[in-house]
C-alpha cells in the first residue's frame, strides 16, 4: 500500500516536476514586482532549455503602499488593499492570455507592514494570487540576477544600485559570488515623508537628508572602498535621472534606457536643477521628468548622489532589467535543476 503522506522533500520535488511539465506546455512565465511606489508585471516566453527568455508583454501601475501612516511603512490601508487587488486582478487577466503562471513578490512596504499577513491573505482570497514577501537580501540578489542578464555580462565584477520607494538595494559581486547584498531603508518615498513635508524642499532638510543617507550606508555591511568593473542602476529613480540628463542635453528620448551611461558630473548638474525647484508644481515643469515622480524625485536623487560620492562611482550604466526579470530567471533556475 502506498503511504498516504509524502515527505516534504519528495512533495516539493514532485510539485516542481509538475510545474516544469506545465511550463513546457505553456512556454510562458509571468512575474509581478509589488514595490512601494508601483507594481510591475512582465510576461516572458521561455526557451525550451530554460536558459533564457523574451519579454512579450508588460504592464506598470502606480500605487503608494503604506503611505498614510507618517514616515514609517508600518500599515497598509484598506484603500491601498483594494487598489492592490484591482491591479493584481488586471495583471492576472493579462497573464491568463498567455496561460502563464504568475509569480508575485512583495518588497519593502509589505515586509514592514504590521498587517502584512492580513494583506497577503485578502489578496489571495480576492485574486487567487499567492504573494511571496521577500526579505531585503533576497530582493537584492534577485535584482542583481536580473541586471546581470539584462546587461549581458560575463564575469565582470558588478556594483548594482536599485533605489525603490521604501528601500535601496546594493549588491556587489561577479557571476557566482556576492561580496555583499544589502537592503537599506532609504527609499525615495520613505525619505520624502521623513524630510520633505508636503514634498517641499528646504535647504536645511536637504543637508539633514544627505547626512542621514550617509549614516545609513556607513552603518551597513556595504564596503564603501570596494572595487568593481561596472556600476549599474536599476530603478525608476535612476531611469528618471537618465531621462532628465538626456533632456538637458537636448537629445531625443530613447524607448529603452538599457546600457545608457551617465557620469557623476551629469548627475550633479541635474541634482542641482531638481533641488532648485522647491515645490512639486515647479518640478512638474521640468522637461524629461515623469509627472508622477515629481514629488519624490528630490529624495531619490539625493540617495543616488550620496551613493556616487561614498562608493566613488564615476559613471553608471542603466539597466532596464531588475527584480521582475530576476524572478523569471530564478523560476527558470528551479526548473532547470529538476
Amino acid at each position: 500500500m502506498l503511504p498516504c503522506r509524502m515527505s516534504s522533500k519528495f512533495a516539493k520535488c514532485f510539485l516542481i516536476k509538475i510545474k516544469k511539465q506545465q511550463t513546457r506546455m505553456a512556454d510562458f512565465i509571468a512575474a509581478v514586482d509589488m514595490g512601494t511606489n508601483s507594481f510591475h508585471l512582465i510576461v516572458a516566453k521561455i526557451k525550451n532549455d530554460f536558459s533564457s527568455f523574451k519579454i512579450v508583454d508588460k504592464e506598470k501601475k502606480q500605487i503608494r503602499l503604506a503611505s498614510h501612516m507618517g514616515e514609517d511603512l508600518s500599515f497598509i490601508s484598506n484603500e491601498e488593499l483594494e487598489s492592490s487587488i484591482e491591479i493584481l486582478n488586471g495583471f492576472k487577466k493579462i497573464s491568463s492570455l498567455y496561460n502563464a503562471g504568475l509569480n508575485a513578490r512583495a518588497t519593502s512596504a509589505v515586509r514592514e507592514a504590521d498587517n502584512r499577513a492580513e494583506y497577503v491573505r485578502q489578496i489571495y482570497k480576492s485574486t487567487g494570487i499567492y504573494v511571496q514577501t521577500i526579505e531585503g537580501h533576497e530582493e537584492a540578489a534577485l535584482i542583481f540576477k536580473g541586471v546581470r542578464h539584462g546587461l549581458k555580462l560575463n564575469d565582470e565584477k558588478l556594483l548594482n544600485v536599485d533605489i525603490g520607494g521604501g528601500s535601496t538595494e546594493y549588491t556587489l559581486g561577479n557571476k557566482s559570488v556576492f561580496e555583499f547584498a544589502e537592503s537599506i531603508k532609504i527609499g525615495a518615498v520613505r525619505l520624502s515623508k521623513r524630510f520633505f513635508n508636503e514634498f517641499y524642499i528646504i535647504d536645511d532638510n536637504v543637508k539633514a537628508c544627505l547626512k542621514y543617507i550617509e549614516e545609513q550606508i556607513k552603518s551597513s555591511s556595504i564596503k564603501t572602498d570596494c572595487s568593481f568593473d561596472i556600476a549599474s542602476g536599476s530603478s525608476g529613480t535612476i531611469q528618471a535621472a537618465a531621462r532628465l540628463i538626456i533632456a538637458q542635453n537636448n537629445k531625443p528620448q530613447p524607448k529603452d534606457l538599457n546600457n545608457f551611461i551617465f557620469s557623476y558630473d551629469e548627475l550633479k548638474n541635474i541634482a542641482q536643477l531638481i533641488l532648485s525647484k522647491k515645490s512639486v508644481e515647479d518640478r512638474l515643469l521640468l522637461e524629461g521628468l515623469e509627472k508622477r515622480r515629481a514629488d519624490i524625485m528630490p529624495a531619490g536623487i539625493l540617495i543616488l548622489l550620496k551613493t556616487f560620492e561614498l562608493l566613488h562611482i564615476k559613471n553608471m550604466k542603466v539597466s532596464s532589467y531588475a527584480l521582475r526579470e530576476g524572478i523569471i530567471l530564478d523560476e527558470l533556475d528551479k526548473l532547470k535543476a529538476v
